[in-house]
């Protein structure tokens, strides 16, 4: 045992790969993987409440009531403790189940088609060589050629231009970037122009690879944000700079290490050099961008809820930790308040909010959900907090859509299960939860209230399915089931996928928080739920949900299934957009004048309706 005053030494396994860290007695086993970079799943950021970050620790370790609730008896014996609750007080070993790093996720959205005239633009131009009867300096020569634009140099182009006039016999490449001439290239490279579009979820971040010159994709890819041990949502991150004064830091290098890996990864597979990308967007929400620019968030996650600025400035690529050209330029999506960000200027952007006369409805569903309402003439705009459920957050089953999770759920006389992957189901994603929740409401098994009939009700309404309603012993007592998996015939309720009362409930308080929301937009234009004649389920949840179980629930309008639209990754086609065309990245700038913020948390009605929306 450690007396307190040296160090202990934690030896981490993940994947066959050992590490060894040092740390203060005391902390964590979770806090100590986090500050050394080492990935542990957690959605709330190592305070006890989510049950994931489950590790193995070799050797006798205090077992906690919130342990007991998340293992098996011989799970606890094995060693498997929560990371958060296991304080390093002498030297421990510790064995790390890999982070799904590459969750399902959608990588591509509704948009629209543009007018190729891309920020990026290539001159070819052959000079005259100097003479002592023509003694222009090198810039200039270079500028008067170039006679449908007027660009910039900056001092990197300075730096290089006479040598690389010299050694290119003065045939060379101007490459231009709004009105900055960025760089001056050897031959005729106007072929190779990209630019990579960013989407940064507070949970995936994808990256696509453009060819500017066509427009044409080259290659794309997601991962998990490697900010996730701070927290599953924006407020659990938020905190934990608000707590730790180093944790900005480490979250401004985690946002940035997880662009920098896609882009490797992106011009990797399109076979496309990094220093032949000249320009990158990004569309993330307030609290994303503030920490990749390492911009304090502490006054988006309180009240009144203020931002530094609706409109990040351009910075250069490699600020943000990008090794592309050395000049490349980064965009960054304008935001409508703290909470209504740029991930939803570009997906406003990209479905044409602004444009279309028809009333539509736009809905992000995530743990904070973004919503906006259009009539043709106003647009409208709110945030829901709707909670990490959709995410798998707070359910005792929850997980990412990874392999093994459960994303359809369809009940009749018995059980019918779509499992990411086509493996044994080891969890339930927000897709198959919501799923389950509308089927357990259509054959009667929870009433309009939410709560599971009693068990003669069961059998009578349902007999093929009864035998799946259980009790399971938890840290609050017996609780109420209904087994959606079992691994075994005779398999205990706590080795199996269930869905618990306490799930429920959760999702309950998700999906009336989004209801209220829209509900309230609708009243604010003077409109009905039979109005709406378009809704937009974006990102990869909406990708993934059903939109038959949507309605059932109540999550979205009660409309005809076909005036529900699975809008995708619209945020990422937002970015491309911008980088391929200027005059939509001027829409974007736009649609800030356009757009109405309404703050829910000060209606008075808001709790009235909330508790209206409550039942299914």
């Amino acid at each position: 045992m450690n007396d307190g005053t040296g160090r202990v030494d934690l030896r981490f396994t993940v994947e066959e790969t050992e590490r060894s860290v040092r740390v203060p007695p005391g902390v964590t086993v979770f806090d100590a993987a986090s500050w050394n970079g080492i990935a542990i799943d957690s959605t709330c950021g190592g305070h006890g409440t989510c049950h994931k970050c489950k590790v193995r620790v070799e050797g006798s370790t205090p077992i906690t009531r919130h342990d007991v609730k998340t293992f098996t008896r011989d799970q606890l014996d094995d060693g498997w403790r929560l990371a958060c609750l296991v304080n390093a007080t002498r030297d421990l070993a510790v064995d790390v189940p890999p982070l799904t790093t590459r969750p399902k996720a959608a990588t591509v959205g509704v948009g629209r088609q543009v007018i190729l005239r891309p920020a990026i633009q290539k001159r070819y131009v052959e000079l005259d060589e100097p003479t002592l009867a023509d003694q222009r300096t090198d810039l200039d020569r270079l500028l008067a050629a170039i006679d449908d634009l007027e660009p910039v140099a900056d001092l990197h182009v300075l730096r290089r231009l006479p040598a690389v006039l010299r050694a290119a016999d003065f045939k060379v490449t101007a490459v231009v970037v709004d009105e900055a001439l960025i760089d001056v290239e050897p031959g005729d490279t106007t072929g190779t122009q990209y630019a990579i579009a960013f989407d940064l979820g507070t949970t995936t971040v994808v990256a696509t690879l453009l060819d500017v010159a066509t427009g044409t994709p080259v290659a794309v890819a997601s991962m998990l944000n490697r900010q996730q041990p701070f927290g599953g949502d924006v407020i659990t991150r938020i905190s934990a700079t608000m707590m730790d004064p180093e944790a900005l830091a480490r979250l401004q290098l985690a946002a940035s290490e997880s662009l920098s890996t896609l882009a490797i990864q992106v011009c990797t597979e399109g076979g496309v050099d990094p220093a032949h990308v000249y320009e990158v967007a990004i569309a993330g929400n307030a609290t994303m961008t503030a920490l990749l620019l390492g911009i304090d968030p502490e006054p988006l996650g309180v009240a009144p809820f203020i931002m530094s600025s609706p409109q990040p400035p351009d910075v250069l690529a490699s600020e943000l930790g990008l090794a592309l050209h050395p000049r490349a330029r980064a965009t960054l999506f304008p935001a409508l308040g703290a909470y209504v960000g740029g991930d939803i200027v570009a997906g406003m952007l990209a479905s044409g909010m602004d444009r279309d006369k028809r009333t539509r409805l736009f809905i992000d569903v995530g743990t904070n959900c973004e919503i906006v309402l259009s009539d043709g003439d106003r647009i409208l705009s709110t945030a829901a907090p709707a909670g990490p459920a959709f995410e798998g957050g707070a359910i005792r089953c929850g997980m990412r859509a990874a392999d093994g999770a459960i994303e359809v759920v369809k009940l009749a006389e018995t059980v019918e299960l779509g499992v990411i992957g086509d493996v044994e189901p080891r969890g339930l994603c927000g897709s198959g939860l919501v799923d389950a929740v509308a089927e357990l409401v259509k054959v009667g098994l929870l009433d309009a209230s939410g709560r599971y009939v009693t068990d003669d009700v069961a059998k009578e309404l349902a007999p093929g399915l009864a035998d799946r309603l259980t009790t399971l012993s938890s840290d609050r007592g017996e609780e109420r089931v209904f087994v959606l998996h079992r691994p075994s015939p005779d398999a205990e309720p706590e080795d199996c996928v269930v869905l618990t009362q306490r799930d429920v409930r959760e999702l309950q308080f998700a999906k009336a928080a989004i209801s209220t929301g829209w509900t309230l937009l609708l009243e604010e234009l003077g409109l009905e739920h039979r109005d709406v004649q378009q809704v937009l389920l974006a990102g990869s949840f909406g990708s993934y949900l059903s939109a038959a179980s949507a309605v059932r629930i109540g999550l979205v309008p009660k409309l005809p299934v076909l005036r529900i639209v699975a809008a995708g990754n619209v945020a990422g086609e937002g970015a491309k957009m911008a980088l391929l065309s200027v005059r939509e990245r001027a829409g974007a700038r736009a649609l800030l004048e356009e757009v109405t913020y309404v703050e829910l948390s000060d209606r008075p009605e808001f709790n009235d309706r909330f508790v209206d929306q409550l039942g299914f």
